[in-house]
């Protein structure tokens, strides 16, 4: 690879305003391809929208941002092509009741039906399998994810999963299409000081092999371009706004509505 395949991100007095007020708003700063951003506050300060909207799910309702070259909030379409979710709660959540080897085999069957080309559809039943089978292997490895250390190996049920080795499970999933932005939301939620340290050791690696990484966090690393949220309590609750998720901004993503933005990029 001759450079970072990644998305380039920038935004600009971005903002989107639903029905209980402003989920986000007054956002700006730039990532350039490969980077690690790292989207820092406390639950209910529009974390979750603002990564939505990024990777073209959510519409906003101000300013502009552009992903990959494409502008939203008109390209949404564009740039949900090339980007992918990890684990976002009531998006993109893992079935705890399915094993990891269901996931994985769903997955790889999605992408060599609405990813692959013509030519690998056509491939004979054994080939099928065997490319299908190496581009989950990557994906494991990409992850970090060693399923024959799981309870039941591939057979291990989601439910069954350390929080670390879910997000590792879902990043898998999600890399396996090669994304140019990668999204990860709740990142170090419910995680001890050494695995909140493995999963940003993770997540630097994915942005170093050139994929840019969108992670949503209470506390960002230093080395990570940090854009900061937080709640405020002056929003006015009297505008929708279109998302391309299927759901609105909610209690679970803005608290009550009430959401400010604001990007700092001090860190470098």
């Amino acid at each position: 690879m001759d450079g970072p395949h990644g998305a380039a991100l920038g935004a600009e007095d971005f903002g989107l305003k639903g029905p209980r007020g402003w989920a986000f708003r007054g956002v700006g700063f730039t990532a350039g391809p490969g980077s690690l951003v790292a989207v820092e506050g406390p639950s209910g300060s529009g974390r979750t929208c603002l990564l939505l909207a990024l990777t073209g799910r959510m519409r906003s309702t101000q300013g502009h941002a552009e992903v990959g070259g494409e502008r939203l909030p008109g390209r949404l379409a564009a740039v949900r092509r090339f980007s992918a979710l990890g684990p976002v709660p009531g998006v993109s959540e893992l079935d705890p009741s399915f094993t990891v080897a269901e996931h994985l085999r769903e997955r790889a069957l999605l992408r060599r039906r609405f990813d692959g080309s013509l030519r690998s559809l056509l491939r004979p039943g054994a080939g099928r399998a065997a490319a299908a089978r190496a581009t989950v292997d990557a994906a494991l490895e990409t992850a970090g994810l060693d399923t024959s250390t799981l309870p039941k190996a591939e057979r291990t049920s989601v439910r069954d999963l350390e929080r670390l080795e879910a997000l590792r499970l879902s990043v898998a999933l999600a890399v396996m299409s090669r994304p140019r932005l990668l999204a990860v939301d709740d990142t170090d939620l419910k995680l001890s000081v050494t695995d909140r340290a493995l999963a940003w050791e993770l997540l630097r690696a994915i942005a170093a092999d050139g994929t840019t990484v969108l992670a949503v966090c209470s506390e960002a690393p230093e080395d990570a371009l940090t854009v900061r949220t937080r709640p405020v309590a002056d929003a006015e609750p009297d505008a929708a706004a279109d998302t391309e998720a299927g759901k609105a901004a909610d209690d679970t993503t803005t608290g009550k509505g009430t959401a400010d933005a604001i990007a700092e990029t001090g860190r470098a």
